[in-house]
């Protein structure tokens, strides 16, 4: 690795109520790959937006140094003219724009008076074959998928010259086809003198990629390993992160699967009318009273939809087929009857659809049932404190008070916030998407557990989640949807990533 490109020494930032960052120093040599690990709340974010100007000088002390000067940016348009671009989770594009508009947007190419879009459109071409995406430079960023877009966001960066690229969680919402080709595009950026900060909760991709890690904690530096030299295990990785050891990260769960059946879906069936085409057909499964059942299966096989289209058919598709909860007949026409019967959806768009950032802890997680901290049609304050406080210790929410708001917390302690809220309606199932995306290994223990104990209880859990280990170290039962129908089941003990994989990709 060559000489130091950035070094940020002695960074501390506070926000009301916390201490963000406590004397953070984090050095990254030039034309390398610098993981960024820790759990979430850890201080990474933060870090990486006082190093781009998002948090601007003046508002944290420390210095920031690149190519050996101290730098003070003020807003982040000065850290890009300086060579720094970061990359977040939540893509920052203009879905009605095209490609090229979105790449070239406030640097556009003029010609007298007036843009010149066929130079514009040239250039775009050429910038897009860098990062290896074939698509046509004029095509609308909403019709590209999303890993598409994320190689757009890149390709937005490499335009304006950059020298250090950071990405912070690039690949949580990517499939493996689109993160295998993402890293790839990363090493070919490297090659070419790019320098890469790279921040993320899957450890074996840092571990394959890296050449340096840095681990937080608690908005302190705790270590940073050379991983090419394999330093970076993801047992070293873990224990520095949460500052203990954990054998296994799936909580073993032992106790008797009842034989009663709480749910039981009969010839499913879901009609897009947006798209114009039959999403879900001749759907047939059925889910247990104390049980794990997982859905497995690709981006865009239709396990969303399927728990969508259960849950009061929220999407307003078409359907059709029969419900029965507890051996009774169900009819939902609105997400409220599917509550009222005891069936609850956890989104995976947690930020969008799941929470209100806006508001504090307490709103968030009574939210689905003010009937129950109501007095005569106006909601009890206290009553709604002592809920939150109550949920707040069993889930083990990290926050200074209950009236926090939400859009502060981490994305772990979000989560907790929105599983919450299912559990205050008081369901008998619950269905979990993606219950542990973007969230970090000492969270997903966690929530793992929180998990266990419901179904002890006697909850019945449908989990979606794209990550295989994830499914096959917590579930009891596993489906396999494929193409918008259910392709396969077997018990997880006999279920393996390959046989998994087959019954995914065979349609």
């Amino acid at each position: 690795m060559g000489a130091p490109i950035l070094e940020m020494r002695n960074i501390t930032k506070e926000f009301p109520g916390v201490k963000a960052l406590d004397d953070v120093s984090f050095t990254v040599a030039e034309g390398e790959i610098h993981g960024l690990v820790g759990e979430n709340g850890a201080g990474k974010s933060t870090l990486m937006k006082v190093l781009s100007g998002v948090h601007a000088f003046g508002t944290y002390t420390g210095d920031i140094l690149l190519h050996g000067e101290v730098q003070a940016y003020k807003h982040i348009s000065e850290s890009e003219q300086a060579g720094v671009a970061i990359i977040y989770q939540e893509l920052a594009l203009i879905p009605e724009l095209s490609v090229y508009e979105n790449i070239f947007l406030g640097q556009e190419i003029s010609k007298g008076l007036a843009i010149d879009w066929n130079e514009t459109i040239k250039q775009t071409a050429v910038i897009l074959k860098r990062v290896g995406l074939d698509v046509n430079p004029s095509t609308k960023i909403k019709n590209l998928g999303v890993g598409q877009q994320q190689l757009v966001e890149i390709a937005k960066a490499l335009h304006r010259n950059v020298s250090i690229l950071i990405l912070d969680e690039p690949t949580a919402a990517l499939n493996e086809d689109d993160s295998e080709n993402l890293l790839r595009l990363l090493r070919e950026q490297r090659a070419q003198g790019v320098t890469c900060i790279l921040i993320s909760h899957k450890l074996k991709e840092i571990i394959d990629i890296a050449d340096t890690v840095t681990v937080l904690r608690d908005g302190q530096t705790i270590c940073t390993l050379d991983a090419s030299a394999g330093e970076a295990s993801e047992s070293a990785l873990i224990k520095y992160m949460v500052g203990r050891e954990i054998d296994n990260i799936y909580p073993p769960r032992e106790h008797e699967i009842s034989t009663e059946v709480a749910l039981e879906v009969k010839n499913w069936q879901a009609y897009d009318p947006q798209l114009g085409r039959e999403i879900l057909k001749d759907i047939n499964f059925n889910v247990r009273k104390g049980e794990i059942v997982g859905l497995a299966g690709l981006m865009g096989a239709g396990r969303t939809e399927l728990a969508l289209s259960l849950f009061g058919n929220a999407a307003n598709y078409r359907v059709s087929g029969e419900i029965f909860v507890r051996g009774t007949l169900m009819k939902f026409s609105h997400p409220h009857d599917a509550l009222v019967a005891g069936l609850v959806y956890l989104t995976e768009d947690r930020k969008g659809d799941g929470l209100i950032l806006i508001q504090d802890v307490k709103q968030n997680i009574t939210l689905a049932n003010l009937e129950e901290i109501s007095l005569r049609g106006r909601i009890d304050n206290n009553a709604e404190i002592k809920v939150a406080n109550e949920y707040r210790r069993s889930l083990s929410i990290k926050t200074p008070s209950v009236e926090q708001k939400v859009g502060n917390l981490s994305g772990g302690n979000q989560q907790k916030v929105s599983l919450a809220k299912c559990l205050f309606v008081k369901p008998d199932i619950l269905i979990l998407d993606e219950p542990t995306r973007g969230i970090d290994v000492g969270a997903k223990y966690e929530i793992y557990t929180i998990m266990n104990r419901l179904v002890q209880e006697g909850m019945s859990i449908i989990m979606i989640s794209s990550e295989l280990p994830e499914v096959l170290g917590m579930s009891d039962r596993i489906y396999v949807v494929s193409g918008g129908k259910i392709v396969g089941e077997m018990p997880a003990g006999e279920a393996t990533q390959e046989n998994i994989m087959g019954l995914a990709t065979d349609y």
